[in-house]
Formats: C-alpha cells, structure tokens, sequence
C-alpha cells in the first residue's frame, strides 16, 4: 500500500544560461541526488523534501533566461533501470535498496 509520503524518482534536467547560477544549480541538485549526464540529475524524493528542493530552484535559476524540466518517474520503489536505458558509459545510481551497515 503506497502513502502520500512514498518516495518518488524525478529526472531533472537544466539549461542554465549564467556559469554561476548553472554551478550553484548543480550544486543543489547533488545534495539531492545522482548526476547522470552533465545537466540531468535522477533525485529520489518524499514530497516534503521535494518542496524545499523546489524552493531552493526557484531561488537559484533567473526565470526568465533558464529552464528547469522535471519528469516524474513514479514511486521509488520500482527498479529505476525499468525505466531507463543507458547507451554508452552508464552513470552509477543510489540503489534504492536498504543497506545495512
């Protein structure tokens, strides 16, 4: 059974057009998730978390010169890899499995 706090997969990807909003933007986005290509990140995510994420890239980008795309890749609990198909060098992911140290 799925609550409105399960974590999700989003992919964002960016067109930032100032070096040093494009490197605080990056920045943000790596506290938060995986860097899979230069300008796309994969975040898994609760919802109260994506809120301050959002916060933070409407804080960071200029509105009206750059652009922030953000898909939503459903419930984290799916194998993100069902979704997603590299060609070429694969970037590493966080697994979703629990890891017990």
């Amino acid at each position: 059974m799925s609550s409105g706090d399960d974590p999700r997969r989003f992919l964002l990807a960016y067109d930032v057009t100032d070096d040093r909003r494009r490197t605080r933007l990056a920045k943000l986005l790596e506290r938060y998730g995986d860097r899979v290509q230069y300008s796309v990140f994969v975040v898994q995510i609760r919802p109260a978390k994506m809120v301050r994420l959002l916060e933070g890239i409407y804080i960071t980008i200029d509105k009206r010169l750059d652009s922030v795309l953000i898909c939503d890749l459903g419930r984290a609990e799916k194998r993100i890899y069902s979704r997603m198909t590299f060609i070429g060098r694969e970037r590493p992911m966080t697994p979703n499995d629990v890891i017990i140290i």
